[in-house]
């Protein structure tokens, strides 16, 4: 409980010469000149309870309004205080009770009564019996009767209201109220606090403990409040240095953005050396301070950060400041922020050029200067379109199924996550087109003369001419058209392969004899067929 080393408070010390004067009085013999002493006691100590609930009271008061003032800081000491107001008043209707019982049984008259009358006007107060026996019960060292439940009660009180307290402002504080001893008779036998309070005690000078321990409630329940009270400022810190300011949300703005910041009236301490250690951000809470660190100490209260720009894109960073608070204490600001590194660069779009081919995947590259790859969002509408990350920072890969036309093109819209929002950073119309007819070849020509040999060699390929994709169409079908005794004659097959019929009307084919390969259909990689035209040949 309250250490034992502490001073006794004025308050205390009146409280200890009147119990006291009560013991003193307790070893006569009862005459109406002792009981009107018993009587005196009573009515001061009442005063005193008066008093003492008046001064709470302002405490309370003091609270209250320092709450209306500053509600988040006052208000945890608040709630505690209106939890020793509660303990204390449990307390002091648990000892009142305990009064009006006994007043009630020595004195014949209804509790009700009794929780009210002047024990001047109780013919019984000289009594004890049935007092002893409610206070003392049938047990040889009064646990059993009500004394020891008060005892019980009043230990857990002073826990309670201790509990209430920071663990290193306890020992400031003596809340009387001892229970534990040890306490002696006049013959100096050794005796429990019951007995030595309420053993053979006549019901008037029980009154004068009870009304004394209400005393001792009273002043625990006001220096409890009152530490209370002095805890809201104990560690606040005193600032001589008042000044404008601003700390913008990001340090990167674009084009069609506004740029925002926090400005305010900041007060701080020019006699402080605060120490600065500054780590790379884990997440938004933690920060990495092992291993690599920075430790910037501070100049008349301020400190000034520095940083290599780093890797392009968004660098976040954060730490703590570590300053001494008045109790002698290390009070810890966490921070946290970030910047953002680019380049210089210029971004150069060939309107004529921006096509999406469909059956094909689209390779497309998209950054955002000063924003890393990881930040940055890509949508697609339009042309039946997805996109998709590819492998490489910032590749993606577009796929579409649906021509567009210039009233409905395909968009691609990019955002940035930046300052803990999303951005828009452009978009970009695309048309959608079909993939370009292949040309087909044989014998290493589309045209033109041929030799026997080298013509029944070979199949027919399909070849895409001026286009970047690699792309694979099959040759599904086609014929073969030649003069054969005066009358054309066309075979067709299937496939990229000439069939036994073709090769022989090649081989019966004279010098300089035209050859046409027509109906050349060919199969794409989005599905389609294709009609490829007519190779004209001549047989060398």
């Amino acid at each position: 409980m309250g250490s034992s080393n502490c001073p006794e408070t004025p308050r205390q010390r009146m409280i200890g010469m009147m119990y006291l004067v009560l013991t003193a009085l307790l070893a006569l013999n009862v005459s109406k000149e002792i009981l009107d002493s018993f009587l005196i006691v009573n009515e001061s100590l009442v005063i005193t309870n008066e008093n003492f609930t008046k001064k709470i009271e302002g405490n309370y008061a003091a609270f209250s309004k320092a709450l209306a003032l500053s509600k988040a800081k006052v208000q945890p000491y608040y709630d505690k205080a209106m939890q020793a107001k509660a303990i204390s008043k449990d307390m002091v209707d648990f000892i009142n009770k305990c009064k009006a019982d006994i007043i009630s049984l020595e004195g014949g008259i209804p509790v009700a009564e009794a929780d009210t009358i002047n024990i001047r006007n109780v013919s019984a107060r000289d009594k004890y019996d049935q007092a002893t026996h409610y206070f003392i019960g049938e047990s040889q060292d009064g646990s059993a009767g009500q004394a020891g439940a008060l005892k019980i009660k009043i230990q857990e009180f002073k826990k309670k209201m201790l509990d209430l307290i920071d663990p290193k402002y306890r020992n400031t504080l003596k809340l009387g109220l001892n229970v534990e001893g040890p306490f002696y008779g006049a013959d100096g036998e050794k005796h429990t606090w019951e007995m030595h309070n309420f053993y053979h005690t006549i019901m008037a000078a029980d009154v004068v403990i009870l009304n004394k321990l209400i005393a001792e409630v009273k002043n625990a329940e006001f220096d409890v409040v009152a530490q209370l009270y002095t805890a809201i400022n104990v560690e606040d810190f005193k600032f001589d240095q008042i000044g404008a300011k601003v700390v913008p949300k990001s340090t990167y703005v674009l084009t069609g953005e506004s740029f925002e910041a926090d400005i305010f009236v900041a007060a701080y301490d020019t006699k402080q050396t605060p120490e600065i250690i500054v780590g790379s951000a884990v997440d938004s809470n933690t920060y990495e301070i092992s291993g690599e660190k920075i430790t910037v100490e501070g100049v008349n209260g301020v400190g000034k950060l520095k940083l290599g720009a780093g890797g392009i894109g968004v660098r976040t960073y954060g730490g703590v400041i570590n300053v001494t608070n008045p109790s002698g204490g290390t009070k810890s600001y966490p921070f946290s922020g970030e910047y953002v590194v680019a380049q210089p660069s210029a971004t150069i779009s060939p309107t004529k050029m921006n096509v999406f081919y469909i059956g094909v995947p689209n390779p497309v590259s998209i950054s955002v200067p000063g924003v890393a790859n990881a930040n940055v969002r890509v949508t697609i509408t339009g042309g039946g379109g997805s996109i998709a990350k590819a492998a490489g920072d910032g590749q993606y890969t577009v796929t579409v199924t649906t021509p567009t036309t210039a009233a409905s093109m395909c968009k691609v819209t990019v955002s940035a996550a930046m300052g803990g929002s999303t951005r828009s950073m452009g978009s970009m119309d695309f048309r959608v087109k079909r993939v370009p007819d292949p040309v087909a070849y044989i014998a290493g020509t589309k045209g033109g003369p041929v030799s026997k040999g080298a013509l029944m060699a070979s199949p027919l390929i399909p070849r895409m001419e001026n286009f970047d994709f690699d792309l694979q169409f099959t040759i599904i079908s086609f014929s073969l058209t030649m003069s054969k005794q005066g009358d054309l004659v066309t075979k067709q097959t299937t496939g990229n392969q000439l069939s036994a019929e073709m090769k022989s009307m090649i081989q019966n084919a004279g010098k300089n004899q035209k050859v046409y390969i027509e109906d050349i259909k060919a199969k794409g990689p989005d599905g389609s067929t294709r009609n490829l035209g007519t190779i004209s040949l001549k047989i060398i």
